[in-house]
């Protein structure tokens, strides 16, 4: 880590929703939470990329209310302490109320500090280029600079914003002239050719001390009210949050403040927003194509292929993503794909399940996945993880039969206990609450099959 003058904290940003990446990405299980990659979830990858440069044990992750309990899984899988650590929005309100209520909660702790915010669900490929990159912009953020990542374009991107470098300051950072939206091609392809415009990663290093003078001088109202909310004297509920401005960090503070700095980043970044992008940046095989999962091709060129249960078999197909899980399967052209985020509108809006979670579902306790559903049965598969009990609702002239696969539980019914090894199964008919429990110390799997009694 370095020699640093004040404590560094990491914030990671994780409210978004991946709308872009569905099927495998949803409302209530976003792209951060997803293993597109390697061993780890996008949040996990974030947090282990900062080592050793940070110390992970200070992070602080902003996420929706909803993805909490599956935050600090992913946490606590990669040994990091989630108590503490995890801070719960009750609704998005894009990056600046988020950095704003990370600052101040930080500052509980601390009389100031550097804070670098970067998004959850960004992937990296040189690592050592970005822990370059990651020390010298925490030199220019002790020296009193605000300082964005800005990447060099490699090709002309419409689909991000850009930042107009100026003179050189320390560092190797350099004053922000402008912030330009996302661009037509051509005007894309005349910033590359001026070579002083970057891609506008997200990715942030200041003194939260500075920063919070810039938004009590550009941002006043939003301050006062998340200072209410942040002191304890408002509660951190819905109703308080949702009157909160919706706006970014670079309009709130970026495009005002004389303290902006770039760091040109050459490091291998994408932000993952299509699935054309996840296809870039990952590896290809001889035929240039990515595939991950139970997949057989023939004659197939230039492709995405992704399988989570099923077997895929294509034909004959170049330049297209196809993308299957349990209960959807997405094919489109790959140039197109990111207009997936239409079909999510209106699946939306049809009001179909499928938009916002998959057939698995995650929960304080452990996760639930509907495996068959008739008119007269449902079958599911539950997994109760150690310590946790789970309580079942079993309805009124309604029998379950429970089966356990792996761990072992304990089911009460009525005054009766029983204990549920592998193979081993029981009966209920008693309505209510039946309580199950996983004493045990590894996760234990049960099968549920409800029927409903016939007059």
């Amino acid at each position: 880590m370095p020699d640093a003058k004040y404590s560094i904290y990491p914030v990671l940003l994780a409210g978004g929703t991946g709308t872009r990446l569905w099927p495998v990405s949803r409302e209530l299980y976003p792209k951060q939470l997803v293993r597109f990659i390697g061993d780890y979830s996008l949040v996990q990858s974030t947090i282990k990329r900062l080592e050793p440069v940070l110390d992970i044990g200070k992070v602080r992750i902003v996420c929706a209310k909803e993805h909490f309990h599956e935050t600090a899984r992913h946490m606590e899988g990669i040994g990091v302490r989630s108590d503490g650590r995890i801070i719960c929005e009750p609704c998005g309100k894009n990056t600046a109320p988020a950095v704003l209520l990370a600052l101040l909660d930080i500052l509980k702790a601390e009389k100031d500090a550097v804070i670098c915010v970067f998004p959850a669900d960004h992937v990296i490929k040189n690592i050592s280029l970005f822990h370059d990159r990651l020390k010298s912009a925490i030199k220019l953020a002790e020296e009193g600079y605000i300082v964005t990542f800005g990447i060099k374009p490699h090709y002309p991107e419409t689909g991000y914003g850009y930042i107009e470098g100026g003179s050189e300051v320390s560092s190797g950072g350099c004053l922000i002239k402008r912030f330009v939206e996302k661009p037509d091609r051509e005007t894309a392809e005349r910033y590359i050719s001026a070579g002083n415009f970057y891609w506008n990663s997200g990715m942030f290093a200041f003194r939260a001390g500075i920063m919070l003078q810039e938004f009590k001088r550009y941002q006043l109202s939003l301050y006062e009210k998340m200072a209410k909310i942040a002191s304890g004297k408002r509660h951190l509920t819905k109703r308080n949050y949702e009157k909160l401005d919706n706006i970014s960090l670079d309009v709130a503070i970026m495009e005002k403040t004389k303290k902006g700095v770039v760091l040109p980043s050459d490091f291998g970044w994408s932000d993952i927003g299509s699935w054309k992008s996840l296809y870039d940046f990952l590896p290809k095989d001889e035929k240039n194509n990515v595939i991950d999962g139970d997949v057989v091709a023939e004659n197939t060129k230039n492709c995405f292929i992704m399988g989570r249960q099923r077997l895929i078999a294509v034909n004959s197909l170049e330049n297209v993503v196809v993308v299957e899980t349990p209960d959807s399967v997405f094919v489109s052209d790959m140039d197109n794909s990111r207009d997936v985020k239409n079909i999510v509108a209106r699946l939306k809006q049809k009001k179909r399940k499928e938009y916002q979670q998959h057939r698995t579902i995650h929960y304080p306790w452990g996760s639930l996945t509907l495996l068959e559903q008739k008119d007269d049965f449902t079958v599911t598969s539950l997994v109760i993880y150690p310590g946790s009990l789970y309580k079942m609702k079993n309805p009124h002239d309604s029998i379950r039969q429970i089966i356990a696969v792996s761990g072992a539980v304990n089911i009460e019914s009525g005054k009766r206990v029983r204990s549920l090894v592998r193979g081993k199964a029981a009966v209920i008919s008693a309505s209510g609450f039946i309580p199950i429990m996983n004493k045990g110390n590894e996760p234990a799997e049960i099968i549920c099959v409800e029927m409903g009694c016939k007059a």
